[in-house]
């Protein structure tokens, strides 16, 4: 029987922490929800039982790195005590985006789950 893998994304700011999940069979991203800590990450990891995590990449609007030694040091924290394979998608806009989806406070996931949620489905058109 063939195994879909399953997907964790997560839309990352020094304050909040989007997180989505999909997997390969269905290909949809859908809000998880919005955690503090790379520790909450761990956590919904194993959760989720999360083959793959798909992290946002901070870019600038002209396609260049952007300059955040704290998403440097989460990613290589990530990569070291997640276990998973880390792919990185660019999410130039995603929060823009976010905000843009239609729905009162109480109907919408948080801003950054949405995010989370859309560099997730981004990554799931491509495969």
């Amino acid at each position: 029987m063939l195994k879909y893998k399953k997907y964790l994304a997560i839309d990352w700011g020094e304050k909040r922490i989007g997180l989505a999940t999909g997997d390969d069979e269905v290909k949809l991203a859908l809000p998880l929800r919005t955690v503090g800590t790379l520790a909450e990450v761990l956590t919904a990891m194993r959760e989720e039982e999360t083959d793959i995590v798909v992290l946002g990449d901070p870019r600038k609007m002209d396609g260049g790195a952007a300059d955040s030694a704290q998403w440097l040091i989460f990613l290589e924290q990530l990569r070291e005590r997640g276990g998973r394979r880390v792919e990185l998608v660019d999410e130039r806009l995603s929060s823009l985006a976010a905000d843009a989806l239609e729905g009162s406070d109480e109907e919408k996931a948080g801003r950054d789950e949405i995010a989370a949620s859309l560099v997730l489905q981004q990554y799931l058109d491509k495969l």
